[in-house]
């Protein structure tokens, strides 16, 4: 198995258990045998490779951060979740995100806001990834604004819910089994949760074309019109945005794990790359420019994986706020941002050239950045937090 990461320079890795380094050994290795040969082809194609779920199935971590919904442990620790979500973006940050919109988003919606049936109804199949999750919150004219501004609607009609409206960039959506889609009850004006089945009437998926980030994502432009949706099919435990609001919170520490992991891939990289290339009779590893770029990176990664280690701590003993996941979002994305750039720059004109890898990075950290949150809007919840004022418009 592959040893610890050159990139986790205080040994942070060193924190898991034995078990659970082991797993996380183990999806190194992996990823690093099945999945990355497949990336490249796949993200200048912009398609989803289907071979991928089989692949990320016969890795069977879907799932382990649910008790009782996850092999081999009864609950992955917080840690370790999100070690493997920088593992799986280390690899490929557009192939890990199909991932952890099914296993984080999807999952955890469920497992979060639904009852003990549906929680059994749908996350058994889930776990196994025989049935495939997605998302569905962002709106054509609303991102940062959703919480107050959705306008896809919800209304009751007997036993079902008609379900109106669009959403936008919803990853996986072109082919996931069930669709996690929110909505804004007409009668309370409350945001609920609704999991609508693929093959629903009214419910159409087309895929977002000519992106430059994340080109193996299937994000979906979605319509819903008149869409009929069963009340056994309403997440039962949300009523309100204050509910949507939990689901994010440990969402976006996840999207800032893979931040780290997307800078930790491109710095690794760089790295090998000043140590083979050779100018003006020798390796560019030697000229202080060079290791100036590397030394800063390597300070933001350190610095970055110390902050999310003591949010995993927050996780376990059930004292984590908004305010901690934002502020991890906003810093950790934002030097993932320094990070691809001074990776890129090691590779000179290579580093545009997808065979070395470094140019994907690059490009799919600008998603990373953007969503779950941007920057200024993760800032604004952590600016109220500190001063007990509100500075949003």
């Amino acid at each position: 198995m592959t040893d610890q990461l050159a990139a986790d320079f205080y040994g942070y890795e060193d924190l898991l258990p034995d078990d659970e380094r082991k797993l996380l050994l183990h999806a190194r290795d992996f990823l690093g045998r099945e999945v990355k040969p497949l990336v490249n082809d796949a993200w200048a194609k912009g398609e989803f490779p289907r071979e991928l779920i089989g692949k990320f199935r016969e890795l069977g971590l879907a799932g382990i951060a649910y008790e009782g919904y996850g092999d081999p442990l009864p609950a992955a620790s917080h840690l370790l979740v999100g070690m493997l979500a920088m593992e799986y973006t280390r690899t490929d940050a557009s192939s890990a995100t199909f991932y952890g919109v099914h296993n984080g988003l999807a999952m955890y919606s469920i497992f979060r806001g639904g009852d003990q049936e549906q929680r059994d109804r749908w996350l058994p199949s889930m776990a196994a990834l025989d049935t495939i999750g997605a998302f569905a919150m962002t709106e054509p004219l609303g991102g940062s604004d959703v919480a107050g501004g959705m306008r896809t609607t919800a209304r009751r009609d007997g036993d079902h819910w008609i379900l109106n409206g669009a959403k936008r960039w919803i990853g996986n959506g072109t082919f996931a089994d069930l669709v996690i889609v929110w909505a804004r009850d007409e009668a309370d004006n409350h945001v609920k949760g609704f999991v609508v089945e693929k093959g629903t009437p009214g419910f159409t998926a087309t895929k977002i074309r000519n992106k430059t980030a994340f080109r193996i994502v299937e994000n979906a432009d979605i319509t819903l019109t008149d869409v009929r949706v069963p009340e056994a099919n309403r997440l039962q435990r949300i009523d309100g945005f204050r509910d949507v609001a939990e689901i994010l919170r440990a969402t976006r520490s996840g999207v800032a794990w893979q931040a780290l992991g997307v800078m930790t891939g491109a710095y690794e990289l760089a790295l090998a790359y000043a140590k083979e290339r050779e100018q003006f009779g020798r390796p560019i590893a030697r000229f202080q420019m060079v290791q100036d770029l590397l030394v800063k990176s390597l300070g933001n990664i350190t610095a970055s994986w110390g902050m999310l280690v003591q949010l995993a701590r927050l996780q376990e003993a059930g004292i984590f706020r908004d305010e901690h996941s934002s502020l991890a979002k906003a810093f950790v994305t934002s030097r993932m941002r320094e990070v691809v750039a001074w990776s890129r720059e090691i590779f000179g004109g290579n580093g545009i050239v997808l065979d070395y890898d470094v140019a994907r990075f690059f490009a799919d950290a600008e998603a990373i950045y953007s969503f779950e949150g941007t920057r200024e809007m993760n800032t604004l919840i952590v600016g109220k937090a500190i001063t007990g004022q509100s500075a949003f418009v």
